[in-house]
This record gives structure tokens, C-alpha cells and sequence, in this order.
């Protein structure tokens, strides 16, 4: 089958799995999801949803219950988007790739050091574009200047 027709086709899931349990699930279970992306097979028969959960291990597992309890509901309206012969099944899956990387962003500000910043190093070179300037202002710029100034930049 045409890989964009397919590819067509695993955005709109996406999109309306997300608008779906966004402003359509009044599960009180399905809270803090994200749906990342959607898979789907060659004929359109079946597709893999990839969604982010914030929180615990517990609320996780709510979550993906709750999906998979309202995962007839989702797929009706997914019918209702896509408008093909066959309804894709839905499979919801975890994906943790997003916890990953907060936990790895937070272990970076841990470890890096609090005494270096990128604005010490900023004002650095703004001093030393501003004596530049203030040198052509003057009119007192050589070729040494010029070159030395437009190396450190």
C-alpha cells in the first residue's frame, strides 16, 4: 500500500485519539496523557498507539486500564475521521521515553556545576564588540584590530 497514504493516515489516528481523550473520555482514570505517535499496519487494519503518562507506576497503570476500557469508544471515533472500510484496532502502548528524558535532564542539572553560566561568557564578548565599535566610531581602527575583533566572535 502507498506509504502516504499510510503515513496520512497514522496522523489522523493520532490526532483524533488525542482530541478524543482530551475533550471526549470522562474517565477519571485517563489523566496526564500524552499521545506521541501512532503506528499503523499496511491495510489499515490495526494500529499501535504510543502515549506518555506522567506520574507514578500506579497512575500508569490506571491510565493504560482506562484507555483500554474506553479503547471501543476511541476507535468509533476514529471511524468517524478516517471514513474507510476498515476501523483500525486500536493497541495502546507505553511508551517511557518521555520520563526518561526528564529523569536524564534532571540528573544533568544535579551534576553540572552552578558557577559556570552562559552569560559570564556573553558579557565577555559584547565588551569586546563594543571596544570595537567604539574604535570605528573614533576612526582609529587598523587591520589588526578589525582581524582580531572578527576572530573572537
Amino acid at each position: 500500500m502507498n506509504t502516504r497514504r499510510v503515513a496520512k493516515a497514522a496522523e489522523a489516528i493520532r490526532e483524533s485519539v488525542s482530541m478524543t481523550i482530551l475533550l471526549g473520555l470522562r474517565d477519571p482514570r485517563v489523566k496526564n496523557v500524552t499521545v506521541l505517535r501512532a503506528e499503523v499496519s499496511g491495510d489499515l487494519r490495526a494500529a499501535k498507539v504510543y502515549v506518555s503518562v506522567m506520574g507514578d507506576a500506579k497512575a500508569q497503570s490506571l491510565t493504560m486500564h482506562g484507555l483500554e476500557s474506553a479503547r471501543g469508544f476511541i476507535q468509533a471515533k476514529v471511524a468517524d475521521r478516517l471514513q474507510t472500510k476498515n476501523t483500525p484496532v486500536l493497541k495502546f502502548v507505553l511508551d517511557p521515553g518521555v520520563k526518561y528524558s526528564a529523569e536524564t535532564s534532571q540528573t544533568l542539572r544535579e551534576v553540572m556545576p552552578e558557577s559556570t553560566t552562559v552569560s559570564d561568557e556573553v558579557e565577555t564578548d559584547d565588551s569586546e564588540f563594543d571596544n570595537a565599535i567604539d574604535d570605528v566610531d573614533d576612526g582609529e581602527v587598523d587591520d589588526e584590530s578589525v582581524s582580531g575583533s572578527a576572530g573572537t566572535r
